[in-house]
């Protein structure tokens, strides 16, 4: 154990922790909530255990590596950051430890950050992707308390640090989240859904470094912008130093499908929906009148609402229960969260997977650390 200790306490050092982490976790202090208003809750309810274990019992292979065998078989660091949340909310130690120790051993940047893409035994794609960092962190810190681990802990401040560092950006807007490693000249290409108000809030209070109130705060304001300018976000848009924000047709303004509310853009508001702050609560809410004025829940729209495709997600629907609690109707969103939940089972995929547990989770449940706007079922 004094080995431990001492272990810990250099890592710490070398993060540049504050000099009161580690005495805190060691007093017990609760990190759950970290200042976001959730709940000391340990595990998800019984009723989105289910979602959960169908995830990582699908997708997470023995080793930790989590695989899209949907699409090819590879892994990206998204995936392995989504399990890790669902085996966090789960209590599901043993799990949560595979899939983070192949992430580490294999993913891992010298900057703390994620390389993005794996396949046939290597890394084929070594770039961050900042979601996948943010929910890697995360879902560490939340690891550190509900396991009582200050290895995880260390590990998720470090993944953490490697954000603030490498994929943030000062604009007169405020400091903003860029897209990853990749995205390092003006103007910066960002992803609307990456931001993520409650891993701000939990590693802001986790490692009392004052810039990551400065990116809810900064990235607040640039999706403010982008919101006054289109009535849906796009999925990749574009920052400028002066704090002009773009919509753009792909990952560095290229893509061949064209601007678009999409795959990606679905996911903001389930990330602004699970905030404690009113302000990004409002920004969720107010995507409800362009996603309802035509009815299908379609998967892609144009930034006004159109649908453009007649398909459905899982992801896509989760997003509109998510803008439909922020409002206020209840029995609406959860009729979206049922509708996901049987898309599914039906037609079952691992992006889908992974959202049909994390979307009920974010919404309905305080373990990831955020205010969910639905009560329990």
């Amino acid at each position: 154990m004094g080995t431990r200790r001492r272990n810990a306490s250099r890592r710490a050092r070398r993060l540049r922790a504050p000099v009161g982490l580690v005495a805190l976790l060691l007093a017990a202090s609760s990190l759950a909530g970290c200042g976001t208003g959730g709940s000391s809750a340990t595990s998800l309810p019984s009723d989105l255990a289910g979602p959960a274990t169908a995830f990582l019992s699908a997708y997470v292979d023995p080793d930790g590596r989590v695989v899209r065998r949907d699409q090819a078989g590879d892994t990206v660091s998204e995936g392995q950051a989504y399990a890790m949340l669902v085996a966090v909310g789960s209590g599901d130690r043993a799990t949560f430890g595979r899939v983070w120790g192949w992430t580490k051993q294999h993913l891992q940047r010298p900057d703390g950050t994620l390389s993005w893409r794996w396949a046939d035994g290597a890394v084929v794609d070594p770039a961050s992707a900042a979601d996948a960092d943010l929910d890697a962190a995360r879902a560490l810190v939340l690891a550190g308390k509900t396991f009582g681990d200050l290895d995880l802990l260390a590990d998720g401040l470090r993944v953490g640090q490697g954000v603030l560092d490498v994929e943030t950006v000062e604009t007169s807007a405020g400091r903003v989240l860029t897209a990853g490693s990749w995205a390092g000249t003006e103007p910066w290409a960002v992803n609307p859904s990456y931001v993520s108000p409650v891993a701000y809030a939990l590693l802001g209070e986790a490692s009392g470094d004052p810039r990551w109130n400065d990116l809810a705060v900064g990235d607040r304001a640039a999706s403010t912008r982008l919101l006054t300018s289109v009535a849906l976000p796009p999925d990749w848009a574009q920052v400028h130093a002066d704090g002009r924000v773009e919509p753009v047709p792909g990952a560095a303004g290229r893509g061949g499908q064209g601007v678009r509310y999409g795959y990606d853009a679905t996911r903001l508001p389930l990330r602004f929906a699970e905030s404690c702050a009113p302000e990004d609560r409002a920004l969720a809410a107010r995507l409800v009148t362009p996603l309802e004025q035509s009815p299908g829940s379609a998967a892609e729209r144009d930034l006004g609402g159109r649908p453009l495709t007649a398909d459905r997600s899982v992801v896509g629907l989760a997003g509109e229960a998510a803008a439909l609690a922020a409002s206020g109707d209840a029995a609406q969103a959860r009729d979206r969260l049922a509708q996901a939940a049987t898309l599914q089972q039906e037609h079952p995929t691992y992006f889908g997977g992974a959202w049909a547990a994390l979307g009920p989770a974010f919404l309905t449940s305080t373990v990831l650390g955020g205010c969910a706007p639905l009560s329990p079922a």
